[in-house]
């Protein structure tokens, strides 16, 4: 078993609130307020209120008929039900909010295209990779008609690209995805997270391929850019911790990678609960913990992984 290669997100995927909700087009609701409500609840780690508000919040979008609000509060929805592994609820708001695109003659839209990007990844998490990809490729074909090729849509969709390529073995392809990713987040400013988890993904890539050296170098400016960001973290870094106990894993450092592990673990629980990326981490916990001979806490992390799987069905 290798662990680390689940709790892998794409750098810069999250809101899709850059004004592509239309407001002043559509109806009265302010989604601004929708916002910072919705953030209060996991900034306080209320995890619970959030369905029941994003639910609220759609009624109330519908019954106004305010089509941008809607679709604002769909693609919230399709992430936070991914994040959370309900993702038959992720499906139906992304088929809901993608037919009411169609029915608005917005399928040649950036805005489309952002909302299949956020299906195709709740897609990818539930693990239907051949409706993850078809999403993506509809998805680089919009944003390829519409956007200026350095513009950072490119690389949240690039490294989702990425993630899901590996999924299927299409290394090399995933590889290249990752490095266009790459070279649109070091342009970002203040993007130093987005890069050092870019990077890491990438580093994992190349140790899977067989090329150690560079791995190597680049999980080492991956460490750097994480030890300078230091505590200011967001819900993805989970999964740049886990990439960085996967890369120790490989390197057979084995204390290292049950530390990031662990880390990892405590992040995804913060900002997700006790989701199906922290049962895989838990399962990757033990496989860590059998090569150090710890056999208490290998089966410890064996139970609590199955515990979630079956709280999960």
């Amino acid at each position: 078993m290798t662990p680390g290669a689940v709790v892998r997100y794409g750098a810069v995927s999250g809101r899709t609130d850059e004004d592509y909700i239309l407001k002043g087009n559509f109806g009265a609701m302010k989604l601004d307020k929708f916002y910072e409500e919705l953030d209060s609840y996991f900034a306080k780690q209320e995890i619970d209120k959030v369905d029941p508000f994003l639910v609220a919040s759609l009624a109330q979008a519908k019954e106004e008929e305010d089509y941008g609000a809607y679709i604002g509060i769909c693609n919230e929805m399709i992430g936070f039900y991914r994040s959370v592994s309900a993702f038959e609820k992720a499906y139906v708001a992304a088929e809901d909010v993608l037919l009411l695109m169609e029915e608005l003659q917005m399928e040649n839209t950036e805005h489309f295209a952002t909302t299949l990007l956020n299906a195709a990844t709740a897609y990818r998490a539930a693990g239907d990779y051949a409706t993850a990809l078809r999403y993506y490729r509809q998805a680089l074909q919009i944003y390829s008609g519409v956007l200026p090729p350095e513009d950072y849509r490119y690389a949240g969709l690039y490294n989702n690209m990425s993630i899901l390529l590996e999924k299927t073995e299409e290394n090399e392809e995933a590889i290249a995805c990752a490095r266009k990713a790459l070279a649109i987040i070091e342009k970002l400013e203040g993007g130093e997270m987005e890069t050092a988890t870019t990077l890491t993904n990438l580093a994992l890539l190349y140790f899977k391929t067989g090329e150690a050296g560079q791995a190597k170098e680049l999980l080492e400016r991956a460490l750097s850019l994480f030890e300078r960001s230091g505590e200011n973290t967001d819900a993805h870094y989970s999964g740049a911790l886990a990439g960085v106990a996967e890369a120790w894993y490989r390197m057979e450092d084995y204390e290292k990678a049950l530390q990031y592990y662990e880390k990892a673990l405590a992040e995804v629980k913060v900002h997700f609960g006790e989701n199906m990326s922290y049962a895989i981490l838990c399962e990757n916990c033990a496989a860590v913990c059998e090569k150090l001979g710890s056999q208490e806490k290998q089966a410890f992390y064996l139970q609590k992984a199955k515990e979630v799987k079956e709280a999960i069905k």
